[in-house]
């Protein structure tokens, strides 16, 4: 141990009046360095220093002040069954109030959706019904508009012809707009001219 001196964490060591396997040749070498010696005894002065400090207490509410500035990170399912823990009622007898009252709506929603499905003949005509007058409304709407728009005679054609001949002659009406624009503009284009 005589050829270099303590380390910071040996100092320590003997600062904290350790006992060990290797304690002891560390303490050897206090004896022999005087270099080691005075700085564990400016250790030892410093340790003496910090103790003889009153103990210090924070502020109360420190705590409540650091932890509001850190952003803490929440997971969904603690933060769902924190905000269903705020809607349980605390005293007993709201709990079985609160639990019969969830236990009657559970019996009605249940009771209703049973009572739907069993009758799914009555529902299939009540929602053909609802369709076909959504379905009359819709086909009366677009028909006012394309008289509105295009004429009555433009009206009577898609009657003729059904919507999908009418879809049929609209696409080919774009297509030779389209062939149309794009002739002229070869025509029109300073290269043609040439």
């Amino acid at each position: 141990m005589h050829h270099r001196h303590l380390l910071p964490n040996e100092i320590d060591l003997l600062l904290d009046e350790e006992t060990g396997f290797g304690v002891q040749p560390l303490k050897e070498h206090v004896r022999t360095c005087p270099s080691c010696r005075s700085e564990l005894q400016e250790a030892q002065a410093v340790a003496a220093a910090l103790s003889a400090l009153p103990p210090l207490a924070p502020r109360i509410g420190l705590a409540d002040r650091v932890m509001a500035q850190v952003p803490v990170f929440v997971p969904w399912h603690v933060a769902a069954r924190d905000s269903v823990i705020r809607w349980v009622p605390t005293g007993p007898v709201a709990r079985a109030a609160a639990a019969l009252v969830i236990a009657v709506v559970g019996t009605v929603v249940t009771g209703l959706t049973l009572w739907i499905a069993t009758q799914g003949d009555m529902v299939a005509a009540l929602t053909g019904v609802a369709g076909e007058g959504v379905r009359g409304t819709v086909s009366g709407a677009l028909g006012e508009l394309v008289v509105t728009m295009l004429g009555p005679q433009v009206f009577q054609a898609v009657q003729t012809v059904g919507p999908i001949g009418f879809a049929l002659a609209i696409g080919g009406f774009l297509l030779s707009s389209l062939a149309t624009v794009f002739g002229l503009r070869r025509l029109a284009s300073p290269r043609a001219r040439s």
